[in-house]
């Protein structure tokens, strides 16, 4: 484990406000003390650290939860000499984890939070939002996170989970994102014209659908490149045509969804007897 830091700006939606994600590996760092305006969520990934915090010490390890609210002065280091420590870490705007709570902004009355499910959760999207930080898959996946930390961990009272007409809300900002895939607009400025919150939205969808948007989209995205491949073009003029940031991004999608590469699907479909192959009828 050497020493290295990565940051990376995602934005929350087209021409939403950022968020930062650090990728960090140490060995033998300490941080000066230091404070941030933003909620500091942290995940240790490997090894031990401790965080000078509240004129206590907090020592983590490999899959809990790190919550440093804003303004509080903390310190950072190598839980012990030998093993170093890894974590990834966001920065959030305070009103990205009261979107789904009543009270104001959440008390975290304990740093460090023991759920497994939502630090695996959070991990992942943080890797894939390092390696290509989508503005709606970052808008889909960081604040329906950052609430759910905010709702089972803070002091603050969970807001209704129902959302009346979920269905229909669903189904419109469907249609929205499947008529502009190319450029898809900001939840936030859906939940707006729908008169929601991004959460109210954000469940509305998942609970309809069953995955949130961006994944709904990518998948959709998937589907008019399939048609474009068959059509001759090549995996990177497609990317682009049906919204995916890079060849790269497209591949990703598309193995997740048919299991194989753009590039074997467009072999193998220009290749095939069958309708638009090599050797399907004239």
């Amino acid at each position: 484990m050497g020493e290295q830091a990565r940051w990376t700006r995602a934005r929350l939606g087209r021409c939403g406000p950022p968020l930062d994600l650090l990728t960090a590996s140490f060995r033998r760092h300490v941080y000066a003390p230091h404070a941030h305006d933003e909620y500091t969520i942290g995940v240790c990934v490997g090894g031990s650290e401790v965080i000078d915090y509240r004129g206590g010490h907090i020592r983590t390890g490999p899959g809990r939860i790190v919550v440093l609210e804003p303004g509080e002065m903390h310190t950072g280091g190598p839980g012990n000499p030998t093993d170093g420590y890894a974590y990834r870490a966001l920065y959030a705007e305070p009103s990205l984890l009261a979107d789904g709570t009543l009270d104001g902004l959440p008390h975290f009355r304990e740093a460090l939070v023991d759920d497994p499910a939502l630090a695996a959760a959070l991990c992942a999207a943080h890797t894939e939002l390092s390696a290509c930080p989508d503005p709606l898959q970052a808008e889909s996946a960081l604040p329906w996170l950052l609430t759910a930390l905010a709702r089972r961990h803070s002091t603050a009272r969970p807001a209704a989970g129902r959302v009346p007409g979920a269905a229909a809300i669903a189904r419109t900002v469907r249609d929205r994102l499947a008529d502009e895939l190319a450029d898809p607009p900001s939840l936030a400025l859906l939940a707006t014209d729908l008169g929601l919150s991004r959460y109210q939205l954000l469940r509305a969808f998942r609970t309809t659908m069953g995955i949130p948007p961006y994944a709904w989209l990518a998948q959709h995205r998937v589907t008019k490149a399939r048609i474009l491949l068959e059509s001759g073009l090549r995996p990177a003029e497609v990317a682009s045509l049906v919204g995916f940031a890079d060849q790269a991004h497209l591949t990703r999608w598309f193995r997740r969804v048919l299991g194989v590469t753009p590039a074997a699907y467009r072999n193998s479909v220009q290749d095939g007897p069958g309708p638009g192959g090599r050797h399907s009828a004239a």
